[in-house]
């Protein structure tokens, strides 16, 4: 028996998703949870890794309970006993092939950005930029990430030096007053992928690089680590998308 969690947490407080030992992470929180429950160690697996600062909308997780129980039941329970920055919003059986992360068919990230006065109630939830960006050259220059690219100079990653291929399938960039919207769905994201996307975008609003800079690092032979990279702060996980529920 397999079940799957759908859950949001607000990650300011976390030390990212992955568990770290002595440090507090979703992970470590949903284990110690899931732990007393069933009253032997419980280990999960989740669609990805969120950095510490980065909030979910919707995170998927699995794991095989020791011993049967009631999903209303067991929903109920998580969410009395977890802490209030995390929250189970949905609860299933699934098949036991079904992974996570490999089953995934996308993922949406949505990261916002505040152009005008600074918030302290949502310090921690956007970039307070606090400086007028170019939508216009953002805009432009986002259409270059879409499609299968080399995004080895967007991510730090280590592992696997060869496999830095990834496709980005819809970048949308939106302005609602001084508040910016950054959306992205492709079909896997790499350490800091979007974060250092969303930074070049950015610096390419501000003025400071133009999308020529984005040209010569895509698909580039030279391994060239872009260094910009945005805050985890203002970044969402929204959505993982499976093919089953096309």
């Amino acid at each position: 028996m397999r079940i799957r969690l759908d859950i949001s947490y607000d990650g300011h407080n976390f030390m990212g998703f992955q568990r770290q030992p002595d440090l507090r992470t979703v992970q470590g929180e949903i284990e110690k949870v899931l732990t007393k429950i069933f009253n032997v160690e419980t280990v999960i697996t989740a669609a990805g890794r969120t950095d510490a600062g980065v909030h979910a909308f919707n995170q998927v997780i699995t794991f095989e309970p020791s011993k049967e129980i009631e999903l209303n039941r067991l929903r109920y329970s998580l969410n009395c006993l977890l802490p209030n920055d995390i929250h189970v919003n949905e609860i299933r059986e699934v098949d036991d092939d079904f992974h996570p992360r490999q089953s995934a068919k996308s993922k949406v990230y949505r990261y916002l950005i505040n152009m005008g006065e600074a918030n302290p109630f949502y310090e921690n939830y956007r970039y307070e930029l606090k400086r007028k960006l170019d939508i216009e050259k953002m805009v432009e220059a986002s259409k270059l990430f879409i499609g299968t690219h080399d995004f080895k100079n967007f991510t730090t990653k280590k592992e696997d030096l060869k496999n830095f291929i990834r496709t980005v399938h819809n970048l949308e960039i939106s302005q609602k007053g001084n508040e910016i919207t950054i959306e992205i769905t492709g079909d896997g994201f790499m350490r800091y992928m979007v974060r250092m996307i969303v930074g070049t975008l950015v610096m390419i609003g501000l003025n400071k690089e133009t999308k020529s800079f984005v040209q010569d690092r895509l698909d580039s032979e030279k391994h060239e680590v872009v260094i910009y990279k945005a805050p985890s702060n203002g970044l969402y996980l929204v959505k993982v998308n499976y093919k089953e529920e096309d």
